[in-house]
């Protein structure tokens, strides 16, 4: 289930061995706290988006007010600005570490609101970075889900241009769709046949097959833009928590997808 082991070979190259990764478990953390201790303020000034994203905070709230998110997660992305506004770099690890920077959908409604032009959506974009590479992210329950990100839907992305593929669904890992859901899994290109969609099928309509110069190209994109080192360095980081936990990469992908804490996350109040 993961990408075409060609594009992802680098994993592959860099892991010569499992004692190789065992040593790495515990020594890559100690390495990357020292790299980026008291410089996560620094690092994240160098990121765009950043720059582009936090002008002038005043604090009104109205960020926090439009946000679909803080409805329904206990998220405040007023409160976000502050902490990166004041520099402080103890608050910042406990950021990058919590479940918090991943609340947000990435809608930008916080961007047509704010008086001072602010974009608290590009702020979180930035954070995650930021928690990806230092490796804080795996401090929380919805970072280690970026697992499942990288491995079903970018997987999606790459080999088939599309992030939800219907040949991939896995229906006994979404069990929310129901007898109906398992007869559309059972009966798939009698279902799209009759839906009008052209389902891997040459030419245009929905769901239809795009072309390999066009995955070329979206890779190219990926390579470019260093998402493809820091999907890499997601699994890899992914293998050894496995290794950690005694688990295969497959249990522990079952593990991450299905663990939803949703007590500690969303807003009953």
């Amino acid at each position: 289930m993961f990408f075409n082991t060609s594009y992802f070979k680098k994993r592959k190259e860099e892991k010569s061995g499992d004692e190789k990764a065992e040593l790495s478990c515990n020594e890559k953390v100690t390495a990357v706290e020292d790299k980026y201790k008291g410089h996560l303020y620094e690092k994240l000034q160098d990121d765009y988006r950043v720059k582009e994203g936090l002008k002038a905070c005043m604090n009104c709230g109205v960020c926090t007010a439009v946000c679909p998110a803080a409805e329904f997660y206990k998220y405040n992305p007023k409160n976000i600005v502050n902490i990166v506004q004041r520099k402080d770099e103890d608050e910042l690890e406990q950021l990058l570490k919590s479940d918090t920077i991943w609340y947000c959908g990435e809608c930008m409604s916080c961007v047509t609101r704010c008086p001072r032009g602010n974009a608290p959506g590009l702020i979180i974009m930035a954070l995650r970075k930021l928690a990806m590479e230092t490796g804080y992210y795996l401090e929380s329950e919805k970072g280690k889900q970026q697992y499942v990100v990288v491995k079903d839907l970018c997987s999606n992305i790459l080999n088939h241009g599309y992030c939800i593929y219907p040949r991939n669904f896995d229906y006994e890992t979404h069990k929310e769709f129901g007898t109906v859901g398992k007869w559309i899994n059972e009966h798939l290109d009698d279902v799209h046949k009759r839906m009008g969609s052209n389902l891997d099928g040459d030419g245009p309509g929905g769901l239809r097959k795009i072309p390999q110069e066009s995955l070329d190209q979206l890779k190219n994109i990926f390579d470019v833009t260093g998402a493809t080192d820091l999907m890499n360095k997601v699994i890899n980081d992914a293998h050894l928590q496995a290794q950690k936990e005694n688990l295969s990469d497959e249990e522990y992908f079952k593990k991450v997808y299905t663990t939803n804490n949703s007590e500690k996350h969303l807003n009953n109040g």
